[in-house]
């Protein structure tokens, strides 16, 4: 069926069994393609009936269909004219995992953080009255992303905007309530009947002319309530002025049909519930669809390895269930990550101490601030990029008021194949500009731990950057004995010339830069991890820049507002002619890929680290002051550099490893 499909027009010509063939047909491209890619595969997989049902009933060129995150959207792209592309999901270069408007003129909105479908539907939907046209405004949201506050808050608002638009809900865990059978599918075709409609409007008027007529209508309208209320279970959604349908089957494309060609007739908000099964079709993400939500490269026939290398997840979740063993106030919390930050362990041996808010982290960060004013420590796990989510309660509720809260910012820095909508660059810039926070990046699993027990004897609000891929057990300490205080960097390597300002996930990169100098000729420099992005340790960087004519600061976040600046600001302030570089992340949104074409994208590679000094020597030019900000290159990575410096292993065992990441460019020309 699906050699059969070029895009969503061609549904039209199959009949309901072959409707079903079809949606098999796309489980098994999707699992393929997620086996191979990776990708977001059981939300995919209990969605595609719905999707197919969404595209007889709908015409994606002239309605407009938003998807809420797009972990729902697999199918859709497969049935809007990417099915040969579809092979290149989350490739460099190739279809988005998530809704993109400028990948397909079907895709309506960006659709990378969840609970946002609600509300642009109901932008859309008033866009389409003021600019008077007549098509369809459809949001499909799952029943996961209706708690987040701004989901509700649409909700709220919808009933006042008075504007025909479809909200589907995607519920795959009957989190609303129970299928009351045939009197849904009636009351749906009850409420769209012609007659029933005008006779409502002639009700209405009659109401409206005759004595008393507004008493006898509000009782009228009562009374339908009542007698809704004696067949119907309590339904928030009525409650909120907003039609209800359903539950209806998920999986049911004839059902589902019929009920979408109903409500292009509806002319108020109408919510429609469909239950559906997470993962379906296949086993292993229906038993645990949990587990399957995100699904790596070669994860599904992975065979599990005796031992397995230490993710910064990992390593961050064993350090604060190290706290909790020692501290009873220690409590953790996130916002439905729990398996994304490998948090399971500490939930199953401290149930009573762990929290999982679900996808809501304004509410997560004013309930941690709420604990710690009670006395408790609490850690709060949540991505980078989830944390732009709640930077009011950042600052308000945490930062200001001075409460001893640990944030443990996962997926900081360039992320791979999730994409623009994922990436963690933009913590940093943000973060270091309020008061009272503590921001660090900790190189390896030996500073990690240290930070987390400091952090914990401190009384003030403190931050931890934990960068995708896998720890380092240390880094750099070999017959070496580092200082260990706080808000100081350190040292590491030792060169002449000039020096590189590095921190967390930069550190590595410096490391090879170093060896590759000594490998080319060229003088090394002197590299310096950070460790403490606020406070900066001034001391010890002006030292840097007063005994070197040039600096490179290397970050894996934006540049604009980031260290670099405020390092190239000291050096200014002082009056220093050392030249200060800034190399990172640049003033564009980074396309999805492997974080080491992401990296090679933004020129972070030891051959462009190089370059910059080579051009300094060059032209023999100095002053202080920013040069070039972050940019992108594209051309082939070369060889691997393998610097024999950094120790990596699994749980703890260390072994010799090549590090991951970016590699350097075989061909520099500049």
């Amino acid at each position: 069926m699906l050699d059969r499909i070029v895009d969503h027009r061609d549904l039209k010509e199959l009949d309901y069994r072959q409707l079903d063939s079809l949606a098999e047909e796309i489980r098994e491209t999707i699992v393929g393609t997620v086996q191979a890619n990776g990708g977001h595969l059981a939300s995919s997989l209990g969605a595609v009936e719905l999707n197919i049902a969404l595209l007889r009933a709908f015409d994606p060129s002239r309605d407009r269909i938003v998807f809420d995150v797009g972990h729902q959207a697999y199918a859709y792209k497969i049935l809007t004219g990417r099915k040969d592309q579809f092979h290149t999901l989350r490739r460099w270069g190739g279809v988005s995992g998530f809704p993109d408007p400028r990948e397909s003129p079907f895709d309506h909105f960006n659709a990378g953080h969840s609970s946002k479908s609600l509300s642009a539907a109901l932008g859309l939907a008033k866009a389409r009255d003021l600019l008077g046209r007549r098509h369809t405004v459809a949001a499909v949201i799952g029943d996961g992303s209706l708690i987040n506050g701004l989901a509700l808050e649409a909700l709220n608002h919808a009933h006042e905007l008075k504007t025909p638009v479809l909200f589907i809900l995607n519920d795959n865990q009957m989190s609303i309530n129970r299928r009351v059978g045939g009197l849904a599918n009636h009351l749906a075709a009850l409420s769209v009947n012609p007659m029933y409609r005008q006779f409502k409007k002639l009700l209405k008027f009659f109401c409206r002319k005759v004595p008393d007529g507004r008493r006898l209508e509000s009782f009228l309208e009562r009374s339908k309530q009542t007698v809704k209320g004696l067949l119907l279970p309590p339904n928030m959604f009525e409650d909120l002025g907003i039609s209800y349908w359903g539950p209806f089957d998920g999986h049911n494309i004839q059902e589902m049909e019929k009920i979408f060609d109903m409500a292009k007739s509806y002319e108020s908000p109408l919510l429609i519930h469909l239950l559906t099964v997470k993962g379906k079709g296949f086993r292993p993400a229906e038993e645990d669809p949990e587990r399957f939500h995100g699904v790596s490269p070669g994860m599904l026939d992975m065979m599990p390895s005796s031992t397995p290398e230490e993710s910064w997840s990992e390593a961050s979740a064993a350090c604060v269930e190290e706290l909790a063993d020692r501290d009873p106030r220690v409590v953790l919390m996130t916002a439905a990550m729990k398996e994304g930050s490998r948090l399971n362990r500490f939930c199953e041996k401290y149930p009573e101490r762990f929290f999982d808010v679900g996808i809501a982290e304004g509410h997560l960060l004013t309930f941690a601030a709420g604990i710690a004013a009670a006395g408790m420590v609490p850690v709060v796990s949540v991505y980078s990029t989830f944390l732009q989510r709640a930077m009011d309660q950042l600052v308000h509720d945490i930062c200001m008021q001075d409460l001893h809260v640990i944030l443990a910012i996962d997926r900081a820095g360039l992320v791979g194949e999730d994409g623009e909508t994922h990436h963690g660059v933009l913590d940093l810039p943000w973060t270091r500009t309020i008061p009272n926070l503590a921001v660090m990046a900790p190189r390896d699993r030996d500073d990690l731990r240290w930070m987390y027990q400091e952090a914990l004897k401190t009384r003030s609000p403190s931050a931890i950057r934990l960068p995708r891929g896998q720890v380092p057990v240390s880094m750099c300490r070999e017959g070496q004995d580092f200082p260990r205080e706080w808000g100081r960097s350190e040292k590491i390597l030792d060169g002449t010339g000039w020096c590189i300002f590095s921190y967390g996930a930069t550190v590595p990169l410096a490391v090879r830069t170093y060896e590759e100098t000594w490998r080319t000729g060229v003088e090394p420099p002197s590299v310096y991890d950070l460790r403490f992005l606020k406070p900066l340790d001034t001391d010890t960087i002006m030292s840097a820049l007063s005994s070197h004519l040039f600096a490179v600061v290397i970050e894996d976040s934006n540049v604009e507002g980031g260290i670099g600046e405020k390092i190239s600001s000291l050096a200014n302030r002082k009056g220093l002619t050392v030249r200060v570089e800034s190399l990172g992340v640049p003033d564009r949104f980074v396309p999805h890929g492997t974080v080491r074409e992401q990296w090679e994208y933004c020129g972070l590679v030891p051959g462009e680290v190089i370059g910059l000094y080579e051009i300094f020597r060059k032209r023999g030019k100095t002053g202080s002051g920013n040069g070039r900000k972050g940019h992108h290159r594209e051309q082939e990575p070369g060889p691997v550099v393998d610097t024999g410096r950094i120790r990596t292993g699994g749980r703890g065992k260390g072994s010799e490893a090549r590090e991951e990441g970016p590699e350097r460019f075989s061909d520099r020309s500049r």
